[in-house]
C-alpha cells in the first residue's frame, strides 16, 4: 500500500514497484483513511512519506507509528526527503519489528527499494546508510564506538543498516561465524544484549547511540 500526497511519486513508485513483481493493492493521497484501509486491503507492507497533509511536517511519522501499535506484524517503511536522525530513532524507539526509513532517492534504485520492502514485511529493518552515517558521526559524551576497532565499527554500520550476518559475511567477503564473534564483541564493548534477532540489534544500536549523543546535564 503506497501513501504520498503527490500523485506523480505514487504513480512511480507503483510502476516500479509494479516492474519488479511486487503487487501495490491501494494508493491513498494522506493518512486519514489509512487505518481502515489497512484493515481492509491487509497488505505485507505500507510505504508512506514521512511529511503529509494538513501541515506537512510529521503526519506520516505519526501515522506510521499508529500503525505499528495496532497491527505489530504489519511491515511499515517511512520515505523522507531529508536524512532525519530523529525520525528514524522516533520509528524505531518503540521496540517495533518491520520498519524500516530510507531517502526518497531510493526510488530510482527499484532493487534497492523492493529489498527494503521485502525486509519489513518479513519482519525485519532497512535504515538509510546515510541515517547510520549520521548517527556514528554525531559527537557523543562519552563516545561507546571508541571501544570498537575498524572492523567492528564497520560491521556495525551493516548490522544498524539491517543486514543479516549471512549478508554481511557476504558483503565483507568473511565467514558467518566471524560475523558473529565480531557482533558479539560489540554488543559487549557496548553493554547491549546480543539478541540474535537483526531488528533487536538494530533497534538496540540506534537508541542506544543515538541516546548517547545527547548532551549531559
Amino acid at each position: 500500500m503506497l501513501v504520498d500526497d503527490a500523485p506523480l511519486v505514487r504513480a512511480g513508485i507503483a510502476r516500479l514497484l509494479g516492474d519488479e513483481g511486487v503487487d501495490v493493492v491501494a494508493q491513498l493521497s494522506d493518512a486519514t483513511g489509512l487505518p481502515a484501509a489497512v484493515r481492509a486491503h491487509q497488505p505485507d507492507a505500507v510505504i508512506l512519506d514521512v511529511r503529509m497533509p494538513p501541515t506537512h511536517t510529521t503526519e506520516g511519522l505519526q501515522a506510521a507509528v499508529q500503525l505499528k501499535r495496532e497491527h505489530p506484524n504489519l511491515g511499515v517503511l517511512v520515505l523522507s526527503q531529508h536524512v532525519e536522525t530523529r525520525h528514524a530513532v522516533d520509528l524505531l524507539s518503540g521496540g517495533t519489528t518491520g520498519v524500516g526509513y530510507m531517502l526518497k532517492e531510493r526510488i530510482t534504485r527499484p532493487a534497492e527499494l523492493v529489498d527494503a520492502v521485502g525486509r519489513v514485511a518479513e519482519g525485519g529493518t532497512a535504515i538509510e546508510p546515510e541515517v547510520v552515517r549520521k548517527v556514528f558521526t554525531t559527537p557523543r559524551h562519552p563516545e561507546p564506538l571508541a571501544r570498537l576497532t575498524a572492523q567492528e565499527r564497520v560491521v556495525l554500520g551493516l548490522v544498524a543498516e539491517g543486514y543479516s550476518n549471512d549478508r554481511i559475511a557476504q558483503r565483507l567477503e568473511v565467514t558467518a561465524r566471524t560475523v558473529e564473534t565480531h557482533t558479539s564483541r560489540i554488543f559487549t564493548k557496548l553493554g547491549l544484549d546480543a539478541d540474535p534477532a537483526t531488528h533487536r540489534r538494530v533497534l538496540a544500536v540506534l537508541v542506544h547511540l543515538r541516546a548517547s549523543a545527547s548532551p549531559r546535564s
